[in-house]
């Protein structure tokens, strides 16, 4: 296993703020800086999310810091990058992403067997605030039962 096999970058937000219906795996169409860059782990996809344009989808706000060693080829930061899924995922997440209520968002960037940054995705419904206050009373929940249990 290399090393940058283990690189795995995650919205950890996404949880929190939506109800994950469908996850996606998907590629990204990036430059040779950007790769470079997500294989030393200088990603962020806090507050990125993904969005339909004319020929497919794209994944915006996605921070990937400029690669250290590259020269006047490094890549702007923020900018928007293609995700490549097979036209039937495309055309059931453009469905679905347009009805009220649902978005598309990022749960997490990771390096494949081959080689290739991939990103998890995953078709969301936003949370209300009482959903977000009975997630935090699970998780502390489980951590007190944890706690008790190390005892």
């Amino acid at each position: 296993m290399s090393i940058s096999s283990k690189i795995n970058i995650k919205n950890k937000r996404a949880t929190f703020e939506y109800h994950l219906l469908d996850k996606y795996t998907a590629g990204i169409r990036l430059l040779g800086t950007e790769i470079k860059s997500i294989r030393q782990g200088k990603a962020n996809i806090n507050d990125s999310f993904c969005s339909f344009f004319d020929d497919g989808l794209y994944i915006r706000n996605m921070h990937i810091a400029e690669y250290s060693f590259g020269s006047f080829y490094n890549h702007e930061a923020k900018r928007d990058r293609q995700l490549l899924l097979t036209k039937k995922e495309l055309k059931k997440l453009k469905e679905k992403g347009e009805e009220k209520g649902f978005t598309i968002v990022p749960l997490r960037i990771f390096i494949s067997e081959r080689g290739f940054a991939k990103v998890e995705i995953a078709l969301a419904q936003g949370k209300k605030d009482f959903d977000k206050r009975e997630t935090i009373k699970e998780r502390e929940s489980k951590r007190e039962l944890d706690r008790i249990m190390k005892r």
